[in-house]
């Protein structure tokens, strides 16, 4: 069959469909992906990995911040700078718009330098932009600040995710790789606080702080970098054996399950590198796909953007707007609703992380684009009927609450870990950044585009609109996601794989165990 035929028919994360030792070890594997011989993880190695993944979560946190804050700064950036309503669009939105620079970069960044450094670069470029925010004395200045705070989240957007789900066991990296997902609600909850904190304040000073305060979390992440080991699938790519199976010794159970995920991360290492040396470059491969890749790809950018199109970006946002629609009167009032809004947001992603690597993957999915469905057209319904009455305000406050909740309990985690753990090692980070530019493109159209919309056709229409696209979210888990739970990153590459490429990962893999039986084990 010749490499080439590896590359096309076989895993792409090592040869064949999976390791022989992948093979063996899965035959004797529980339906939650745990070998009986070692049911439950040593606990030093569970905290080691809960840090680590907390630690490479910061950046999420800035982002989240950056979103909640501005819901709330924006009303005082208006009246002290005297902006425009285009311009208030432009500076909600650009910061994704322009994040996509960040997340295109990353993935080659992440290859050159690390993951762990990337992350680092990340928190510097973010919080430089803030700096810039917080002390501008005109819109322009402003909206450079905006700008480089957007390369950073773009960064930190890309790489958390895989960083974490090359770090973790497979039967933690569900919950694990949804911490992102969890300090980005975190950040958000902390904008809606900062901004009740701070509206008090003379409005020339006042969002100047709430912006600012957004430089404090780079102490932790400067104190991460001295925790955080680098991720052992970029190590053995740079041909770092040992100091790859140091970081596995830590973040595995026993030297045997090291040894084994030591075997897969080499022969997938090997794959990829040998694709460089075929001079079949990593983005002539996600643009002309083989049947499999372009199926990884539908699901991982397509759930990208449905997470965003859907609307969340624009109830966050704009949610004193929505609430204002509803009949809310006063600056005070309207940052208490938003605050009720975040702290259900936060909450909710803490019941994902419980439930995500014991229920799985598609229920949540279920759940989430259903009730979201469900939320949107009530809001709609409510927004355009009983407006501007007590009644009309609880409905709205509970229609948002609903929203962002069965947002937090599915889409919004779960996106992120399919799009960090479906794609193949030797396309892993350009992928996640591509799955990232589709997600940071479609927030920021949502963003600039939500108040000429709802002056268009009603804030209550704009809702009935993004009623209609979670309705087809649903469709789209069902044709097209499938369940990861509990398997392997090598694992779930086949569940991509058609018929033909199966059989043709069958042979590569009964040669590799036929070369293994006639090597002395270890």
């Amino acid at each position: 069959m010749g490499l080439v035929g590896v590359l096309e028919s076989g895993n792409g994360n090592g040869v064949g469909s999976k390791s022989a030792y992948t093979r063996m070890d899965s035959e004797i594997r529980n339906e939650d992906g745990v070998s009986p011989c070692h049911p439950q993880a040593n606990t030093s190695t569970n905290k080691y990995v809960f840090v680590c993944a907390v630690f490479a979560s910061l950046n999420s946190v800035l982002l989240g911040y950056d979103v909640g804050v501005m819901s709330g700064a924006i009303l005082f950036i208006q009246e002290d700078l005297k902006i425009t309503e285009v311009q208030e669009e432009v500076l909600v939105g650009c910061l994704s718009i322009i994040s996509l620079l960040g997340s295109l970069a990353g993935g080659k960044t992440s290859d050159a330098i690390g993951r762990k450094w990337t992350i680092a670069l990340a928190a510097f470029v973010f919080q430089t932009g803030a700096a810039v925010m917080a002390l501008a004395p005109s819109f322009p200045v402003l909206i450079v600040g905006r700008l480089l705070a957007g390369v950073g989240i773009g960064f930190g957007v890309m790489i958390a995710p895989v960083y974490i789900a090359e770090i973790s066991p497979a039967i933690t990296r569900g919950s694990l790789t949804s911490f992102p997902e969890i300090f980005i609600n975190l950040g958000i909850l902390l904008g809606y606080v900062s901004n009740y904190a701070f509206s008090g304040l003379p409005v020339h000073i006042n969002w100047r702080i709430m912006l600012g305060v957004g430089i404090l979390p780079s102490v932790f992440i400067g104190l991460a970098l001295f925790i955080i080991p680098e991720s052992p699938r970029w190590l053995v790519m740079q041909n770092r054996i040992e100091e790859a199976r140091l970081v596995l010794l830590k973040t595995n159970v026993s030297e045997i399950e090291v040894e084994d995920r030591l075997v897969e991360i080499q022969q997938a290492a090997g794959i990829a590198n040998a694709t460089r040396h075929e001079q079949k470059a990593v983005w002539r491969e996600l643009f002309c796909p083989s049947p499999s890749v372009r199926r990884m790809l539908i699901t991982g950018c397509g759930i990208q953007c449905f997470q965003q199109i859907t609307g969340i970006d624009a109830t966050v946002y704009y949610s004193p707007t929505i609430f204002k629609d509803a009949g809310i009167k006063g600056n005070a009032g309207l940052l208490a609703a938003t605050v009720a809004v975040g702290f259900t947001k936060t909450m909710f992603i803490l019941v994902a992380t419980f439930l995500i690597d014991r229920v799985g993957r598609k229920p949540l999915l279920y759940v989430s684009t259903i009730g979201m469905t469900t939320c949107l057209f009530g809001l709609g319904l409510t927004l355009s009927l009983l407006g501007n009455g007590p009644l009309g305000i609880k409905l709205a406050i509970l229609s948002v609450c609903g929203n962002v909740a069965f947002f937090s309990v599915g889409i919004g985690p779960i996106c992120w870990v399919l799009s960090s753990e479906i794609f193949p090692l030797r396309l892993r980070a350009q992928a996640s950044a591509l799955g990232a530019v589709g997600s940071r493109v479609s927030s920021g159209t949502i963003a600039m585009s939500f108040l000429s919309v709802a002056r268009a056709i009603t804030v209550a229409g704009t809702f009935f609109v993004f009623s209609g696209i979670s309705a087809l979210s649903i469709a789209f888990v069902y044709m097209c996601v499938p369940e990861t739970k509990g398997k392997t990153l090598e694992e779930i590459e086949m569940l991509f794989k058609n018929e033909k490429e199966r059989r043709g990962g069958e042979l590569e893999l009964r040669d590799v165990e036929h070369l293994v039986q006639k090597e002395p084990s270890g």
